[in-house]
């Protein structure tokens, strides 16, 4: 199966009518960032036949183990397990052969790691059947040019960014997660081939909180990227299933 068919499966559930909102619930994550299985599984059950995709990240994980995304894949989601690791190479490489033993459709590295820990990451998934699409974190969107600067990077985030992307292509790996603010730039980079998924994304409406690089969901697409991550926007909402069917319209509208 390609990496394409993976990461864009057809799923039982029931589809929008339109094309274009089918497609645009393909690219939509919605992160399931819940402190227990209890509370996630709820919003899954609201959101039932709207969403494909739910992204599993370090708070759920920590509370409930692997054990939570089995029946995430059992049910026919997708699952994108964000848990942004950072180690030394062999660790990392380990831990990515677990997780793709999982069933997860994609998984996130920091790129921060370096040549070493990005290649052996990249070299642990050979041979692995149907293996998850390896994407490289480049600068969180939480982070601006203050908070690079505290860390002892002189770079603006645009260019930490494409200093990390490149080192990540030279390594092998062809997604990355980045904000909306660099997607353009990193699709110069990547080309077609390139997956790229965007967080930071906000509604015009909707509160930034403490995002600092942030597009609506149309800026975002429009600019090249691949997958939207949403969170609050939809998990916090008084009604979940109308946020996303709000931001699966705008998106629509620009695919």
């Amino acid at each position: 199966m390609s990496i394409s068919e993976r990461l864009h499966p057809a799923s039982s559930a029931p589809l929008p009518t339109s094309g274009k909102l089918e497609e645009a619930r393909r690219q939509l994550i919605v992160a399931l960032d819940f402190p227990n299985s209890a509370s996630a599984f709820a919003l899954v059950d609201r959101l039932e036949g709207c969403c494909q995709w739910f992204k599993v990240g370090l708070e759920l994980f920590t509370a409930e183990g692997p054990a939570v995304v089995k029946p995430l894949v059992e049910r026919g989601y997708s699952v994108f397990l964000d848990l942004k690791l950072h180690d030394i190479p062999n660790t990392v490489a380990g831990a990515v052969r677990s997780a793709a033993n999982l069933g997860v459709q994609m998984m996130t590295i920091h790129a921060a790691g370096g040549p070493a820990m990005l290649a052996a990451a990249q070299t642990a998934l050979e041979g692995i059947e149907n293996p998850p699409q390896l994407l490289a974190v480049t600068v969180l969107t939480s982070m601006d040019a203050a908070q690079l600067h505290a860390i002892g990077s002189g770079h603006s985030p645009a260019r930490q960014v494409e200093l990390l992307a490149r080192m990540g292509i030279d390594a092998g790996i062809h997604g990355f997660v980045c904000s909306p603010q660099e997607v353009a730039s990193l699709r110069a980079l990547t080309g077609p081939r390139g997956v790229l998924v965007t967080p930071g994304i906000r509604p015009a409406d909707a509160a930034i909180a403490d995002q600092k690089r942030v597009a609506t969901p149309a800026q975002a697409l429009r600019q090249g990227a691949s997958f939207l991550v949403v969170g609050r926007p939809i998990t916090q909402a008084p009604e979940p299933r109308e946020a996303a069917a709000a931001i699966l319209q705008e998106m629509a509208t620009v695919l």
